[in-house]
């Protein structure tokens, strides 16, 4: 039903699924004796942060933080709400903060920046999309799934209005739809 508002598949669930499992072998190595906190940036990153956690093979605590700068539109409104906070102590941790998509870069900017205030050890950010035509903000993350074009992209957690999260690939939305 849901399909119907796809105009394209862009990356299929066999394509994440390698993907997630080679950053999960990354972030193992690099991680093997850091026992880092994973740092999930809600809502988008539900899925990833799941299926990238399974493929974690190190000690890793897991926290979330809701943040919010698109309302339901397509376009960022630049100034990052948190919602939800972390429940626990960064300080002299290493950080690594999951993100579905890295797009103007405002949101993640802001959050390394917030988070940095808090004094941890380290901060990387992994992110399963980076989408860099689109970048207002000077940031890039350390382990990144894929590059992705400047179209309106849906599926494994990424939303539109909220719709299309529980798609398992990742699709190139109509126009029609949220024009």
């Amino acid at each position: 039903m849901i399909e119907k508002d796809i105009e394209r598949i862009y990356f299929s669930k066999e394509e994440i699924q390698k993907r997630v499992q080679e950053l999960g072998a990354e972030i193992s190595r690099d991680y093997a004796d850091k026992d880092p906190i994973l740092v999930g940036v809600l809502k988008g990153c539900f899925v990833f942060m799941a299926d990238l956690t399974r493929c974690i093979d190190a000690y890793a605590e897991i926290d979330f933080m809701a943040v919010s700068t698109y309302g339901n539109g397509t376009t960022t409104t630049g100034a990052v709400n948190i919602r939800k906070d972390l429940s626990y102590d960064i300080e002299n941790r290493h950080v690594i903060i999951i993100e579905d998509i890295l797009d103007s870069g405002v949101t993640l900017s802001y959050l390394r920046n917030y988070l940095m205030n808090r004094k941890p050890a380290s901060i990387k950010i992994c992110t399963l999309l980076d989408k860099p035509a689109r970048r207002k903000a000077d940031i890039s993350a350390d382990y990144v799934g894929f590059e992705c074009p400047n179209e309106f992209i849906v599926g494994y957690g990424l939303d539109y209005a909220e719709k299309y999260r529980n798609l398992d690939y990742i699709g190139v939305l109509k126009p029609e739809i949220y024009q």
